[in-house]
């Protein structure tokens, strides 16, 4: 059976008065339920001003996080996700033009990760990452929605030039923007001793993908990793919050599928 554990840390950086990131989890019940519905991890990264980014990141993780624990039982997690997301985008969007806030003012990042069985399923929108950490590295799962990245991903501009662009802050993406959005979503197979890593980009923005995979693989305590990772992008930067939420996988259920259900494999 899928076992895992998680640890998190959610920090103000050291400019900021308040924290506009939210992160939020979904543990299964019983062992029943780890396999009907599974883990759910979300984190949120709000933007906006004037605790309007609190309320929005707030707003859309709690938001899927009761469509997860209401949806039904092995639901397809690929197809799922998107959706909570764009509930959640429904709801920061009417929350911003019900309160008097100008339509894009209030908003924010949202990555989820879903794990059941022996899969791993990634939605996302905006700049917020999902990383795999295996085997001593560490693979964004995710793609930036933001002006640098899109340009970068068109070729007019290098990856090294997008990092440092005016633009690698600016979301072409984010969830309560516009009334419509779509969410990325990938889905990958996970192993034991496999770690994913949900951050906002006050942490992976100080910190290049080969450190965060040092960092995490030489400790064996979770939380001491979350906690080294934020430190050090506080010691960089910190003029940004900083959040992470760190998986490691113990164990897995192998299972394939026919005819689009699930049976385990010997």
């Amino acid at each position: 059976m899928l076992d895992l554990e998680f640890a998190q840390v959610c920090d103000p950086g050291r400019v900021r008065e308040t924290n506009e990131d939210f992160l939020g989890h979904f543990p299964p019940a019983s062992p029943a339920e780890v396999r009907s519905r599974g883990w759910l991890f979300a984190l949120a990264d709000g933007v906006g001003g004037h605790e309007r980014g609190e309320v929005a990141s707030r707003l859309a993780v709690e938001s899927v996080l009761e469509g997860f624990r209401h949806a039904a039982a092995n639901a397809q997690l690929a197809s799922l996700l998107p959706k909570l997301i764009q509930s959640a985008n429904g709801q920061v969007y009417a929350a911003a033009n019900t309160s008097g806030t100008a339509v894009g003012r209030m908003a924010t990042t949202l990555v989820l990760c879903a794990l059941r069985f022996d899969q791993a399923v990634i939605s996302h929108a905006g700049d917020s990452r999902c990383y795999l950490i295996r085997d001593g590295r560490a693979t964004p799962l995710t793609r930036d929605h933001t002006l640098a990245a899109e340009q970068a991903q068109l070729g007019f501009l290098s990856a090294q030039e997008a990092s440092q662009a005016s633009t690698r802050h600016v979301l072409s993406r984010a969830v309560g923007s516009d009334l419509v959005l779509t969410a990325d979503t990938t889905q990958i197979q996970v192993n034991p001793e496999d770690v994913l890593m949900l951050c906002s980009d006050g942490l992976h923005g100080p910190l290049p993908a080969a450190e965060i995979a040092y960092v995490i693989t030489h400790r064996d305590d979770l939380q001491a990793a979350a906690e080294r990772l934020v430190a050090i992008a506080n010691e960089r930067d910190g003029s940004d919050n900083v959040s992470a939420q760190l998986i490691r996988i113990h164990s897995v259920e192998r299972m394939g599928m026919y005819r689009g259900r699930p049976y385990r494999l010997r």
